[in-house]
């Protein structure tokens, strides 16, 4: 049994305005880095191995919590918005009307418009977690909304049809467990990490 623990990117410009990021590599804002600069991963966690994915954001956020060696992880790249990436969930809702509604009915298959899926995204994490279940060296990776919803759809069996049972913090690690399998479990979500 291998610790996995997951920490989302701090925020950028279009989390503030509500937009789809996807694959936009989108650095953190001002508040983003002010904020990130007030959490501290704690020991022994901090001695992890640290990943996170290519995106600037994520980056970012690894390197101000002071990650060392840091390695970079394309499986966790955040899940592909396709020709929504910029827009908000709330115009699109607006403007696609019972079709986005359906879409959204679909859980892990919704799809945005040439997008992936989040079922998807858990077909690319799942060797991801084989790699770690064979090295049995715990992580720390720094990824993304997207990807932690995957990640805790897949641990939980969520649809992702309702809201799920647990919203993820922002200020907060989400702890899991990787077995021998490749197949993870919670541990334990929100796990407060900003400094009083």
């Amino acid at each position: 049994m291998t610790p996995l623990v997951m920490i989302r990117h701090g925020p950028t410009t279009w989390n503030e305005e509500k937009r789809l990021q996807g694959h936009q590599d989108i650095p953190l804002s001002d508040a983003g880095r002010k904020l990130v600069s007030l959490w501290k991963v704690p020991s022994p966690v901090n001695r992890y191995q640290w990943v996170c994915s290519p995106l600037r954001r994520a980056r970012e956020t690894a390197e101000l919590l002071g990650a060392e060696n840091l390695q970079v992880e394309p499986r966790l790249m955040e899940m592909d918005y396709g020709n929504w990436e910029g827009s908000r969930l709330q115009d699109l809702r607006r403007d696609f009307g019972d079709e986005m509604a359906a879409n959204e009915a679909r859980g892990i298959d919704f799809r945005p418009d040439s997008g992936e899926t989040p079922r998807e995204v858990q077909d690319r994490l799942k060797p991801w977690f084989m790699d770690i279940a064979r090295r049995g060296r715990p992580t720390l990776a720094v990824a993304h909304h997207g990807v932690l919803r995957a990640l805790y759809s897949l641990a939980t069996g969520w649809s992702m049809v309702a809201a799920p049972p647990e919203k993820f913090q922002r200020s907060a690690m989400h702890s899991f467990i990787v077995a021998e399998t490749g197949h993870v479990s919670v541990e334990r979500i929100n796990i407060n990490i900003a400094q009083k």
